[in-house]
């Protein structure tokens, strides 16, 4: 569809905006007095190689957990049809969830109430969990109009199509008889066809605004990771992002398979998620010279990007991914899958959670 089309090139020119603006805006206006790196730990060369290998590392991992779930049809225990599907569909929205709530939010907290920053404004009002809040919102405003549109375009076309075919078959039939023909086939079980049916536009909705809060969030952390010369904060860092952009792609895979793209669109997708944070690191590297983590710019930009991504992120996997499921038909008719699926959910929040220990 047209309108698809241009959702996606949306999604796509916003995702290459983020990356060339946020780092730019980000640069030093003004050091901050308390410079919290430890001496012993600022190596830069050392941090030059551990750069390197977080790039090459997370985007092999990245390319891998974006890619399993879409060669998962060769596989029958994982098609998406399948039980194993869904449990592993529900550990990686609870990966996505614990991102949001638990690496995320915390540091836009920590970036928005840091002493580097004026009193008035910054501390008198919590602007986190405003931002955080305003972005759940706008997504479901997004998330519901495009659902909405594309629905209305799907059912306008499939009302021209049922009305032709049946003028065709039935010329002699009278007007107000031929609507109410039409009228009930499109409530019935044909408005849900693999050309553009309801589920199908939502998948794909839900796959875009899931891809553009992923995107966001991985610029930040790559340019965090890529500035930054303290290798103390860089090795745990490696580990904790290689195991959270692989089942963090493998949800977004996922989303991307029943969303049933074109292998182009599918492409571009699994592109933009596995280029983002190694070319934010990149992006970091080549700044470090001029990017200061404390310094106020700094601390406003990557703290309400990291506000706003931390709302969708929180939106998209209680919403669009665990509600959907746990209250569709398939886990709704089993206790069994249900109990199966919670417990992928806890594995999935409680594994990305540890990692807030390290990262």
């Amino acid at each position: 569809m047209a309108a698809l089309k241009s959702i996606h090139h949306l999604v796509a020119v916003l995702s290459v905006l983020l990356l060339v603006t946020a780092p730019t805006s980000a640069v030093v206006s003004q050091d901050c007095a308390a410079d919290s790196i430890n001496a012993s730990c600022n190596d830069k060369r050392a941090a030059l190689s551990l750069k390197l290998i977080s790039i090459a590392a997370i985007f092999v991992t990245s390319l891998i957990g974006v890619c399993l779930p879409l060669f998962s049809r060769s596989i029958p225990a994982l098609r998406p049809d399948r039980d194993l599907f869904i449990i592993v569909k529900a550990f990686a929205a609870g990966i996505i969830l614990a991102t949001g709530f638990m690496h995320v939010l915390p540091d836009s907290f920590d970036m928005l109430s840091s002493s580097c920053l004026k009193d008035n404004p910054w501390h008198k009002f919590p602007f986190t969990g405003f931002v955080a809040m305003l972005s759940a919102i706008l997504t479901l405003m997004v998330d519901s109009m495009a659902t909405s549109f594309y629905s209305k375009q799907a059912s306008n076309k499939k009302s021209r199509s049922t009305a032709v075919g049946a003028v065709q078959d039935c010329p002699e039939t009278p007007p107000e008889v031929e609507v109410g023909h039409f009228h009930g086939h499109h409530h019935g079980p044909s408005s849900m066809d693999a050309d553009g049916g309801p589920q199908l536009l939502r998948y794909r909705v839900v796959a875009m605004v899931l891809e553009l809060g992923i995107v966001v969030h991985s610029v930040v952390i790559g340019l965090s990771v890529g500035a930054t010369n303290n290798t103390c904060t860089i090795k745990p860092l490696v580990a904790a992002l290689c195991f959270h952009q692989m089942f963090e792609g493998m949800g977004l895979g996922g989303c991307i398979l029943q969303a049933e793209y074109k292998m182009v669109k599918k492409a571009l997708m699994v592109f933009f998620f596995s280029v983002t944070t190694p070319l934010g690191i990149a992006i970091g590297l080549g700044m470090s010279t001029s990017y200061k983590e404390d310094s106020p710019s700094a601390l406003i930009t990557v703290g309400l990007l990291n506000a706003s991504s931390a709302g969708l992120l929180i939106y998209m996997a209680l919403v669009d991914l665990l509600s959907a499921d746990f209250m569709g038909p398939k886990l709704q008719a089993s206790i069994q899958l249900q109990l199966k699926s919670y417990v992928a959910v806890f594995l999935g929040a409680g594994g990305m959670s540890l990692m807030a220990k390290w990262a």
